[in-house]
């Protein structure tokens, strides 16, 4: 199968770019594996204590030489629904690998925030920051030594990045991600979206707020809508992490089940020991990394992901850029519509195809690599599939020819939109990124006066106000990395929703972040520079003139741009937002923290 020159072209110049970066990462690699992943290679001293704990059987196997081991790192808590089913998930894999000949041990656990919880709450600033704690996490679960390959247990925003950036400074072991699943669908998306806006125009209260939203987050497993939790498992399939057909599978099913005792003699599959060695740092080249950014143009995926795979390719010693991915979407076409661009949710984007007839749909029309290395073997091909169970057994068939409902997912010949879901901006304010996949085309341009904030809630406060009757463009400033942590701001969207649908023109310019539910209201998200690193939107005043064209991919002042440039920078005493809530715990990450354009990372 042959790929797009325009695919090929920035794969070509991903792979040039990081020459010498990757030569390092993959010496670095060789040079872990030569020194021995085995028990053999620890002291007797250090053996006893790593199987003090486990069943005489396991100890037996443990002192041995040639039984495998795998490490099992979970983001398992029984308070977020998307984590709770992975507090079984241990012993289904233990039993999975006795019954070859193995063991396997819960190397450690990693902390799982869920962004649903702490929107608009302090709790919020620490959740980019968790992504490296939770590398950090992994690295150390890891680092006993113990382990011949391991298995991942995450699902949500900074969980499954954080994950697999720790994987990765293991890139010499076999790593399989294991998804949970999405949760059964409940109230329509679009409902849920009704009553938020109606809460946010005082129509109807808590209570009824309350009933909704239960009604929508009502039980185990990831939320429905298409947000990061959902944008990750859709990279570990599409690149090559997960089993073909695992992302999508509800919990306690017998199929769930049945692909997690899988996963796990899969990774033990693919060791040193064995004929078909596949560490995950061989998976995560560059071609992997270009078709997980296929796979969330495709889809409309979370603008978060801007962010994470700029961070999960440099743990990979690759190097990649927004214009990477601006240059990818202009070629990839939009297949899915899943909400918030659409009304469908994960459940019904599975029964249409799923992930398999995305990805035949893609390979086929050459916006894929196919030549790729995967846990279930060499080609992207083999996951144009979907898993069944049959007579109790699992397998993987075809996946169907058809969508089962081409309003959610479409073929490339009938694609909802030509180009994909994100674009850049660029201009004389600096650099963001937009959603446009579930913005209406005559939103997508707005000229209008700056409206400054240096918080969401001086924006909600002056929206209650009645203040904000008319044409503008908020910039809502000091949300960036090296400022707060860069929040998410996605309660501003129920209020400037409201707004925009009393026929106001409106838009929002930001250094902060927006949920992976970004939706109908156009976001310059991620500006770089930030505020505090005194960027141009620092020297912004109400009553400037912007514009923002997300067609043509511009973000401009309108004025004198000598005359801005000219100003001095506006300040904001921070110290209230770094304490509280374990905030003054994080003001190492805050001084390291890299820029968005650059992952926002404290590694890079």
């Amino acid at each position: 199968m042959s790929v797009l020159k325009a695919v090929q072209d920035v794969t070509d110049r991903i792979a040039a770019r990081s020459a010498d970066t990757r030569r390092d990462y993959l010496n670095r690699l060789d040079a872990a594996r030569a020194k021995g992943v085995y028990r053999a290679a620890l002291s007797c001293g250090n053996l006893a204590h790593g199987f003090a704990a486990c069943s005489p059987t396991d100890k037996a196997r443990l002192a041995g030489t040639k039984a495998l081991n795998l490490g099992i790192v979970t983001s398992y808590n029984d308070m977020l629904s998307a984590h709770q089913p992975y507090e079984t998930y241990p012993a289904i894999i233990k039993d999975a690998v006795r019954s070859i000949g193995a063991t396997a041990q819960v190397a450690g656990g990693v902390p799982a925030m869920c962004d649903g919880v702490t929107q608009g709450q302090p709790g919020m600033d620490l959740s980019l920051f968790s992504r490296d704690v939770i590398a950090m996490a992994t690295a150390i679960a890891l680092s006993h030594n113990m382990f011949d390959a391991a298995v991942f247990l995450g699902i949500c925003d900074k969980i499954v990045p954080g994950l697999l950036i720790g994987a990765l400074a293991f890139g010499h072991l076999p790593a399989v991600f294991v998804p949970a699943g999405p949760m059964p669908s409940g109230i329509p998306n679009d409902e849920k979206a009704r009553v938020r806006q109606l809460y946010s125009e005082g129509k109807v209260g808590r209570a009824e707020l309350l009933e909704s939203e239960a009604k929508s987050y009502h039980a185990p497993g990831t939320c429905t809508f298409y947000g990061t939790a959902n944008s990750n498992q859709m990279l570990m399939e599409i690149m090559g992490l997960h089993l073909p057909g695992a992302s999508f599978v509800n919990p306690g099913t017998p199929l769930r089940e049945a692909l997690t005792r899988e996963a796990a003699k899969r990774a033990l599959s693919l060791t040193a020991e064995g004929n078909d060695y596949t560490p995950v740092g061989h998976v995560i080249d560059e071609k992997a990394i270009v078709n997980g950014l296929v796979g969330l143009h495709a889809t409309g995926g979370s603008t978060n992901h801007t962010l994470h795979l700029i961070a999960i390719a440099a743990a990979a010693g690759l190097q990649v850029t927004w214009q990477d991915m601006a240059d990818l979407s202009e070629v990839v076409p939009l297949l899915a519509r899943v909400y918030p661009n659409g009304v469908a949710d994960v459940n019904h984007f599975h029964s249409a195809g799923g992930m398999g007839f995305l990805i035949r749909e893609l390979l086929a029309s050459g916006h894929l690599h196919e030549d790729v290395k995967t846990v279930f073997g060499s080609g992207l091909s083999n996951y144009a599939a979907e898993a069944r169970l049959i007579d109790d057994k699992l397998t993987f068939e075809p996946a169907p020819a058809e969508s089962g409902d081409p309003k959610v997912l479409t073929k490339v010949a009938t694609a909802f939109s030509a180009s994909g879901g994100l674009k850049l901006l660029s201009g004389n304010l600096g650099r963001s990124v937009i959603k446009v996949s579930a913005v209406k085309p005559e939103h997508r341009v707005v000229e209008a006066p700056a409206r400054v904030f240096h918080s969401q809630q001086g924006l909600q406060a002056a929206f209650k106000a009645g203040e904000l009757n008319r044409d503008f463009i908020a910039v809502v400033r000091f949300a960036g990395p090296k400022a707060v942590g860069m929040p998410e701001l996605h309660n501003l969207t129920p209020a400037l929703g409201v707004l925009q649908g009393r026929g106001f023109k409106v838009a929002l310019v930001t250094d902060g972040r927006m949920s992976g539910a970004s939706g109908k209201v156009p976001a310059a998200i991620h500006m770089t520079p930030e505020a505090l690193d005194g960027g141009p939107i620092s020297k912004l005043r109400d009553g400037d003139l912007l514009r923002l064209d997300a067609e043509a991919g511009t973000l401009t002042f309108l004025g004198d741009e000598r005359e801005l440039m000219s100003r001095t920078p506006a300040t904001e005493d921070l110290r209230g937002e770094h304490f509280g809530m374990g905030r003054e715990l994080f003001a190492g990450f805050r001084a390291l923290v890299g820029a968005a354009d650059r992952g926002a990372s404290v590694f890079a």
